[in-house]
């Protein structure tokens, strides 16, 4: 009898302890896209769930900024660029790197070929399309780096504040515009632009590419061991879901479609989206790679009388959470 009632006992104790899960905020940077898959992944496979987490994705939008969001207590986690990240951390939010899932940078600048724009030496007197935000440092280094002034004239380029989609090229109002692998490049290809009447260059190609989509959390949280804990716990449950979108790219992608509230995007632009993202995630575990970050902060510095940041960084980044999530 005693044994029938220690077992009737343990059952009922099984829902209870489902349900003592850690939550984890993270905000992303942009809206609900293959970009993300690998988060939208790790919750619908049940990577979370076996780390003890509910997770809450929260989308973000051209209003939303992910470093206010996480200053604000709304996210526990961001994703963020390095630049926007390094540059509101020099500004004064203590922001930290726990984790890098992405080694490559997707941004490019494409041109129209008919400019007659064949290298960056044709650059100049040219309007050049560029997002803001934060994702206006990558492009401000590279011209830095060119010794190319970004207020105009036969010597400089005209910066054309880009809205985030590429009607700028399709209309001629630049000769130039940024673009990403995964998303922009094809709204080009898909609006009947050939390839062959395009000139595009990869930042990554340049030299002067910076660290995309890393995990940033708030120093002073860095303090408490259980968040820490939890941080361990959705690092690893995170990467599990990357490796798992970049082996399983279209089953990934329809992932994320399913996750997608606004019925914005399409089947056929999120499958080529998780194609090019996949080898954006290729040949990382999740741990930073601190040569990678170093060129980051050296492109950052690289700026002459304007740098992005003014000094080198201390404290921006922490190798412990993934440390100890790859052991």
């Amino acid at each position: 009898m005693k044994t029938m009632k220690a077992a009737v006992a343990a059952l009922a104790l099984t829902p209870a302890a489902a349900l003592a899960q850690d939550e984890v905020t993270l905000q992303l940077k942009w809206v609900t896209q293959a970009q993300f898959a690998g988060y939208y992944v790790a919750q619908e496979q049940g990577f979370y769930e076996e780390e003890g987490l509910d997770v809450t994705i929260k989308p973000g939008g051209p209003d939303i900024a992910p470093v206010q969001v996480l200053m604000g207590g709304g996210a526990d986690v961001m994703v963020d660029w390095m630049p926007s990240a390094l540059a509101a951390r020099e500004q004064g939010a203590p922001v930290v790197n726990i984790a890098q899932p992405f080694k490559s940078s997707g941004m490019m600048l494409t041109c129209l070929k008919e400019t007659g724009i064949e290298s960056p030496d044709d650059f100049a007197g040219n309007t050049l399309g560029v997002w803001f935000f934060g994702n206006e440092y990558p492009f401000l280094s590279w011209m830095s780096t060119l010794g190319i002034p970004t207020e105009g004239g036969e010597d400089g380029v005209e910066v054309l504040k880009q809205g985030f989609n590429v009607d700028p090229l399709l209309q001629k109002q630049a000769a130039c515009i940024s673009v990403m692998t995964y998303n922009e490049y094809w709204q080009i290809i898909d609006a009947g632009i050939s390839e062959d009447d395009l000139v595009t260059f990869k930042y990554e190609d340049q030299g002067v590419a910076t660290l995309e989509d890393g995990l940033y959390v708030l120093e002073e949280n860095l303090a408490d061991d259980a968040f820490k804990d939890k941080m361990v716990r959705f690092v690893r449950a995170s990467m599990k879901g990357w490796k798992w979108a970049e082996e399983n790219p279209e089953e990934a992608a329809m992932i994320v479609l399913d996750n997608d509230e606004t019925g914005a995007q399409t089947e056929e632009h999120q499958v080529r989206m998780m194609g090019e993202i996949a080898k954006l995630t290729a040949g990382s575990d999740g741990a930073l790679d601190v040569a990678d970050y170093d060129r980051t902060v050296a492109t950052l510095m690289a700026g002459g009388s304007d740098p992005v940041i003014t000094k080198e960084p201390e404290g921006a980044y922490t190798l412990e959470i993934t440390d100890a999530a790859l052991q």
